[in-house]
């Protein structure tokens, strides 16, 4: 049997942005697009197959940002109990014969489809020689995002408690870890709070329309 190679996406679009003061950073503006659209169509131009997408709070409002792409939606009744959940949901849904899952945040509008392929290619060679390898993006030595964990990890995944994401994961099995150096620091660039949106705004003129 041909060994699958597919990598699922899992963008997690659930959250409530707290630190935003009321907006909802995935609808802001990016482009002339919705900045959630615009991370989700640049997954779309990577390697990854599926892009699944969890969805939360205002999800009818994120969805409507969505409409048309080729992704698969997956509701988390649960996000407002934390990123774990959405992770979990996602991971519940992609198909059983992915080879590993890329778990994306949408709010880093600055990753390019190349970046997401970087990763995607080093984690199928890093599958090659170890199954349950996890892959974490660095830049400068600070760890980013996406991380990529193999499917072998599913189990763990679905059970684990902390619920701020899945680092306690990586902590636990550091023989697995592969660090993968970045040429940029786009995986560190989330926007969490107005004053990282008005960041990116000078940084990017004319992509963040006020």
């Amino acid at each position: 049997m041909k060994v699958p190679e597919r990598v699922a996406a899992i963008v997690l679009a659930a959250g409530a942005s707290r630190r935003m003061g009321g907006r909802n950073k995935l609808l802001l503006p990016f482009g002339g697009q919705p900045l959630v659209r615009h991370v989700v169509t640049t997954i779309l131009a990577s390697r990854a197959d599926p892009v699944l997408v969890v969805l939360g709070h205002e999800a009818e409002a994120v969805r409507a940002a969505l409409a048309e792409l080729p992704v698969t939606f997956v509701h988390n009744p649960r996000h407002a109990e934390g990123m774990t959940t959405s992770i979990q949901s996602g991971v519940a849904a992609a198909p059983a014969d992915v080879l590993g899952y890329m778990i994306c945040l949408s709010d880093l509008p600055l990753i390019e489809a190349a970046e997401y392929d970087r990763l995607l290619d080093a984690f199928r060679e890093a599958h090659a020689r170890d199954p349950a390898c996890i892959i974490v993006p660095e830049f400068e030595g600070r760890r980013g995002n996406p991380v990529l964990f193999a499917a072998r990890y599913r189990t763990a995944i679905l059970a684990e408690e902390r619920l701020t994401g899945c680092r306690g994961l990586v902590q636990r099995h550091p023989e697995h870890v592969v660090r993968v150096p970045m040429p940029t620091d786009h995986i560190l660039q989330d926007i969490d709070t107005p004053e990282a949106f008005a960041a990116l705004t000078e940084r990017t003129p004319g992509q963040t329309p006020r």
